[in-house]
């Protein structure tokens, strides 16, 4: 080491200038490090080996993902097939829903009184109508007399407004009324006449007395328009009409229809016939007469707000509205006193109550003798008989729900129930995929083995078909002929085409179908043939036209023998 020796040879001249100091044992030098020659190469090899072997699995599970996925498999494997058979198919609509009471009532008292009689108690199952319990009011009792008295006169002062006819018959002797023109209680507004019926009064002598009574049939005649009309008699008075000649006669009057084409004043005799046969004349004729004449009369005061058909000589029928007569009043009084009336009403109905609804008592916070005030809630009534179930239906099944239909239900420990629906509603809620419409059913619970809010679950079945040919639901197929028509088929296996199976669309069985989409050839001994269905469940259609029982169908493909993966694939 040169560079060590020069630094020793030059301290003996360091000494002779400067006095001599205790000397260091200088530390030995430290040999430089040396790396190993092949160590960073190793590295290197290592990382580039990990590198190739990630790309190699990332691109291994690439390959096996498209190759299980997205590689287009030409290899569909084995048909599968099954056999058309005869079975029975339901259409079911199934759920659940949560039971409530159909009502609940709680009667709340709106004045003061005495509890007098309690006809129920708590747990007691009573029905609409049934007495509950009866509390004294005088107070109240007098408001609802009084209400009602002033509600009749109300009434009966707006009824009195309109004049009406009070039989049916014909105007005469009309009076004229103007608009606005102020009529006063009593004044005449027509005279209203019974034509429909004429009668007749002649006297008859005593000798007949024992020979004429009253519905005894009678022939009239008109000498005026030369008829004979049938009547009968109405009645027979007893009077003492004395003739000239000095003889007694009695009264009997005479009714018959009119025809339309008579009136009163005319001349009219009439003949009967005694029991012996003869004929009774009268002593002499009489005149025609309205069977009743009747003045028309105004029972209020108010103006003319409008007229009916107030027409001399108009026909007019019993109740008909001849003249109308206004006041500013009368409509808001009938309202205001309505409100107490109801009010009055209300406050006996809780002093005299009866249930409202079918239930059961929940609460009665009553006692015979006991002082109650205005706010006390008297009892309380909850529906229990009669539980309400809502469940929802899918747009696919609601039109087998109707008003009035019953449906099996059960509860979660399989106990049957029978639920009637009551409501169907038409409009429906829009959800994810699909719209369900919410019906209501009434579910009878008279043996309380329901509790509110129980779930139940129910079932329908909205269709069946008995002893029908099905197959298979991935039987059906969707497809389009060689003319583009679509047709629903069924592919059926046989040695030869059969007479109604079609030629099927070359793009259903070309590039860009995978393998189990596929659909079988001839080749195969598959032929497409056209049917109807009809209903389905999750397993099976049925086939209306178009299949015969047994006949053998493909169903899918089973495992693929030319892609090595084994494992068929089922179209369903």
């Amino acid at each position: 080491m040169p560079e060590v020796k020069d630094v020793q040879a030059a301290a003996p001249a360091q000494e002779a200038v400067q006095p001599a100091a205790p000397e260091t044992p200088a530390a030995p030098p430290r040999p430089p490090v040396k790396k190993p020659a092949g160590k960073g190469r190793q590295k290197m090899i290592k990382r580039v080996i990990a590198l190739v072997l990630l790309l190699a699995i990332v691109l291994g599970a690439g390959f096996g993902m498209w190759y299980l996925v997205f590689r287009e498999d030409t290899s569909a494997g084995t048909p599968l097939t099954d056999v058309a058979m005869l079975n029975t198919i339901q259409s079911v609509v199934q759920g659940y829903g949560n039971a409530v009471p159909k009502e609940s009532a709680a009667i709340t008292l709106n004045a003061a009184g005495t509890v007098q009689e309690v006809y129920v108690e708590v747990g007691q199952t009573v029905y609409a109508g049934d007495p509950l319990y009866t509390i004294y009011s005088e107070v109240a009792e007098n408001n609802l007399i009084l209400a009602q008295e002033e509600m009749d006169k109300l009434l009966e002062e707006a009824n009195n407004l309109t004049v009406r006819a009070p039989f049916a018959g014909k105007l005469m002797d009309v009076e004229e009324f103007q608009p606005d023109q102020e009529v006063a209680l009593g004044t005449k507004i027509a005279t209203l006449v019974n034509d429909r019926k004429l009668k007749l009064s002649l006297y008859f002598s005593y000798a007949y007395e024992n020979d004429i009574r009253a519905g005894q049939a009678v022939e009239v005649s008109i000498p005026a328009v030369m008829k004979t009309f049938t009547g009968r008699v109405e009645k027979v008075n007893r009077v003492s009409f004395v003739s000239p000649e000095g003889a007694v006669h009695f009264e009997a009057v005479i009714v018959f229809d009119n025809p339309g084409t008579l009136t009163a004043g005319m001349d009219a005799s009439a003949v009967l016939t005694a029991g012996d046969g003869s004929e009774i004349y009268p002593y002499e004729n009489g005149q025609t007469q309205f069977y009743e004449t009747r003045d028309v009369l105004a029972k209020a005061s108010g103006p003319v707000v409008g007229k009916g058909n107030l027409l001399n000589h108009a026909n007019v029928g019993e109740g008909e509205e001849l003249l109308y007569l206004g006041s500013s009043t009368i409509d808001e009084k009938i309202k205001a006193q309505q409100t107490k009336l109801e009010q009055a009403q209300e406050s006996m109905n809780n002093f005299n109550a009866v249930a409202p609804i079918d239930g059961q008592v929940l609460s009665c916070a009553l006692v015979p003798g006991q002082d109650v005030k205005e706010g006390d809630t008297a009892i309380t009534i909850s529906n229990t008989t009669t539980m309400v179930v809502d469940i929802q239906v899918d747009s696919r099944n609601i039109g087998f729900i109707q008003a009035g239909m019953t449906m099996e239900l059960t509860d979660d420990y399989g106990n049957p129930c029978m639920g009637t629906v009551t409501n169907v509603a038409m409009q429906g809620e829009v959800g994810t995929g699909t719209t369900t419409y919410p019906v209501k059913l009434e579910v009878d619970n008279s043996m309380g083995s329901i509790y509110n809010g129980s779930w139940l679950n129910y079932k329908l079945v909205t269709a069946e078909s008995v002893d029908c040919v099905t197959v298979p639901n991935q039987c059906i197929k969707r497809v389009n002929d060689i003319e583009g028509t679509p047709h629903t088929v069924v592919f059926v296996q046989a040695g030869s085409k059969p007479d109604n199976a079609i030629e099927l669309d070359p793009s259903s069985l070309g590039e860009g179908v995978s393998a189990a989409e596929r659909l079988p050839t001839s080749d195969q001994g598959f032929w497409p043939v056209p049917v109807t269905t009809g209903l389905s469940d999750v397993y099976n259609c049925e086939i209306t036209e178009g299949l015969e029982v047994d006949t053998v169908v493909f169903t899918g493909w089973g495992a693929g023998q030319e892609n090595g993966m084994g494992g068929g694939v089922m179209i369903g």
